[in-house]
C-alpha cells in the first residue's frame, strides 16, 4: 500500500486506480482518496480530525500527548481504509509541527509503524507544494500564493508555472491569537513578512502585482463568509474572487465578529469560526504588504499540489476542465469523440469569443450528450446542478453560468435563474442558450449519432437558418425536428429552412 511522498506509482499495475494523501499538519491530520482524472482529480473520501499537534509548541516546544494520541488513532484508522480499498499510490507528509517539535521525529516513527511512509518537508518544500496546487488549479496564476496553516504561512511567488521567491513564516493560524495579543500585531506580522522577503518593499521592488491565491481552510472558511454576505449565487468557494477594496471591508468586519456567530454560515465549521478574527488580522497585513491586484480563493494546496507536482509532462500540460468533463461525461456514455461532432456540427451558430468560449463550448456538448442519456425527469435538475454546483477546475463562474445555460437549452428552455445574470452578460448568456438549441436539434435529428451528424449540416445565412439532409435521410425531417429548427432559427432572428440533398449554400 505505502509509497514515500513524491513517487507517483507510475508503471506498476496496481489494484486499484485511486490515490491518497494523507496531511499531517499542525491544526489538522487529514486523508483525502482521490479517484478521476490523473489532471483533474474528484475527491471520493475526506476526513479529517482537528489533533491541534502544534498547539503547545510555543510553551513547550513538543507535541502534547493528548494530541499526539488523537492523531495516531486517525492515521490508523486510515492505513486500514486504504488497505480496505487497495489504494497503493499513497503520500503521507508532515508539516510544521512535526518539522518543530522537540518530539516530531519520534512521532513520525511512529507513524511509521503503522504502514504509512511519512515525509517531512522542509518549509520551503511545504510552501512549493502548495504553489504547485494553485498553479494545477489556476494554470495562468501569477502572483503570489498564500497558505495558511495551522503553524504557518507559507508564501510563493508564482508566473507562468513557475515559482520564484518562497518563504514558510511562523503566522499559522495556531499562533496568531499570542501575536494579537501583543500591542502591535500589525507591525509585528510585517516585520516577519519583510524578514521573509515578502514585506511591502521587497514586494514593490520585484515589480510583482498580480493576484493574492489564498490557500487553507481558513481562508475558504472567509470565502464562505464573504459569499454569505454578498448573496452569491454559488456553493463552492473554489475560484472565487474578491476585490482588495471587498476584501479588506470583510476583513474589518470579522475582526469584530463573534465566533459563535459566524458559525452558523454554511461553509465555516465551529473550528474555523475560531479562527477567523485572527486570520481576517492577519489577511489585512498581507493586503497591505503584499498590494495584490485581488484575491483568488483555491481549494487546492499542498495534497493537490503533491498530486500535479507527480503527473508526466504530458499530463501536466491538458486542460484542466477538459479532462475533468471527459472523466464525468465519458462513463455516462458521452465521449469526447461525441462532443466534438455536435460542437463541429453546429459550429455556424456560434457567436462570440471563440478562443476565450471555445473549450466552454466543446465541454457543454459533452455534458449536454451525457444529460440526455439520464431519465427526463431529471435532466433539468443535472443541467443546474453538473455547471452549477459541481467543482470543475479551469472554469470561472463566468463560464458556468454560460454552461449551464446551454444544458437548459439543449432541454428547449430559454429563461434563466435570475441568478446567472449576476456571473455573466445578458449577451454571454444568450450565447450560451444558442449552443444549446443548436446541440437540442443535434440531438433531436437522429440522438446525436454520428451518422446523423456525418449525413446533415446545419448552415447559418444571412436571412435563413438552414438544415441540409443528405437524400437517404430525409425521413428525419418531420416534427419534431422541424420544430427544433424554427425554435433554433426564431431565437436567431432567421427563417428555418430545410434542404435534401445538396444546397448552394
Amino acid at each position: 500500500m505505502t509509497s514515500s511522498a513524491g513517487s507517483s506509482g507510475r508503471g506498476r499495475k496496481r489494484v486499484s486506480d485511486l490515490r491518497a494523501v494523507i496531511d499531517i499538519g499542525s491544526n489538522t491530520v487529514r486523508m483525502v482518496i482521490y479517484s478521476g482524472a490523473p489532471r483533474a482529480p474528484v475527491v471520493m473520501w475526506n476526513e479529517k480530525v482537528a489533533a491541534k499537534l502544534g498547539r503547545d509548541l510555543s510553551v513547550s516546544g513538543k507535541i502534547p500527548k493528548p494530541a499526539w494520541d488523537e492523531a495516531l488513532g486517525a492515521l490508523a484508522r486510515y492505513a486500514m481504509i486504504l488497505a480496505d480499498l487497495g489504494v497503493e499510490d499513497v503520500q503521507t507528509v508532515a508539516t510544521a509541527a512535526a518539522r518543530e517539535a522537540s518530539n516530531g521525529a519520534a512521532f513520525l516513527a511512529e507513524v511509521e509503524k503503522l504502514g504509512l511512509a511519512p515525509k517531512l518537508l522542509s518549509g520551503e518544500e511545504e510552501a512549493l507544494a502548495s504553489a504547485s496546487g494553485a498553479m494545477g488549479a489556476f494554470p495562468n496564476a501569477r502572483g503570489i500564493v498564500a497558505d495558511l496553516g495551522g503553524g504557518s504561512l507559507e508564501l510563493v511567488e508564482v508566473a507562468q508555472q513557475e515559482t520564484k521567491r518562497a518563504a514558510s513564516v511562523p503566522l499559522g493560524t495556531l499562533r496568531l491569537p499570542a501575536l494579537r495579543e501583543k500591542a502591535d500585531f500589525e507591525g509585528t506580522a510585517s516585520s516577519v513578512l519583510i524578514q521573509a522577503g515578502f514585506g511591502e518593499g521587497a514586494e514593490r521592488a520585484s515589480g510583482q502585482n498580480g493576484a493574492l491565491y489564498l490557500v487553507g481552510g481558513t481562508w475558504r472558511a472567509l470565502a464562505a463568509f464573504a459569499m454569505h454576505e454578498l448573496d452569491y449565487p454559488l456553493t463552492d468557494p473554489h475560484g472565487f474572487e474578491l476585490s482588495v477594496d471587498q476584501a479588506k471591508a470583510f476583513a474589518s468586519q470579522l475582526m469584530q465578529s463573534d465566533p459563535s456567530d459566524l458559525q452558523n454560515i454554511r461553509g465555516i465549521s465551529p473550528m474555523r469560526a475560531g479562527y477567523l478574527p485572527d486570520a481576517a488580522a492577519l489577511l489585512d497585513v498581507l493586503l497591505t504588504s503584499l498590494n495584490p491586484s485581488g484575491l483568488v480563493f483555491s481549494s487546492w494546496g499542498i495534497r493537490e499540489g503533491l498530486l500535479y507536482a507527480g503527473l508526466s509532462d504530458l499530463e501536466a500540460v491538458k486542460d484542466p476542465l477538459l479532462a475533468g468533463i471527459d472523466a464525468f461525461a465519458a462513463p455516462r456514455r458521452s465521449s469526447i469523440t461525441d462532443a466534438a461532432s455536435l460542437a463541429a456540427w453546429s459550429v455556424e451558430i456560434a457567436d462570440g469569443d471563440g478562443s476565450r468560449n471555445e473549450r466552454l463550448r466543446l465541454s457543454a456538448a459533452q455534458l449536454s450528450v451525457a444529460l440526455h442519456k439520464v431519465e427526463p425527469n431529471l435532466r433539468a435538475d443535472h443541467a443546474v446542478q453538473w455547471a452549477h454546483d459541481k467543482r470543475w477546475i479551469g472554469l470561472s463562474a463566468r463560464g458556468r453560468v454560460m454552461i449551464a445555460a446551454a444544458l437548459l437549452g439543449s432541454l428547449g428552455r430559454t429563461n434563466l435563474p435570475s441568478d446567472f445574470h449576476r456571473l455573466a452578460s445578458d449577451e454571454e448568456l444568450r450565447e450560451g442558450v444558442t449552443w444549446g438549441l443548436g446541440f437540442r436539434l443535434g440531438h433531436r435529428l437522429g440522438a446525436a449519432s454520428r451518422v446523423s451528424m456525418l449525413t446533415s449540416a446545419l448552415i447559418r445565412g444571412q436571412a435563413e437558418l438552414t438544415l441540409r439532409l443528405d437524400e437517404s435521410r430525409a425521413a428525419l425531417a418531420h416534427y419534431p425536428v422541424t420544430r427544433d429548427l424554427e425554435v433554433l432559427a426564431e431565437w436567431l432572428g432567421l427563417a428555418p429552412r430545410i434542404a435534401i440533398g445538396q444546397t448552394d449554400q
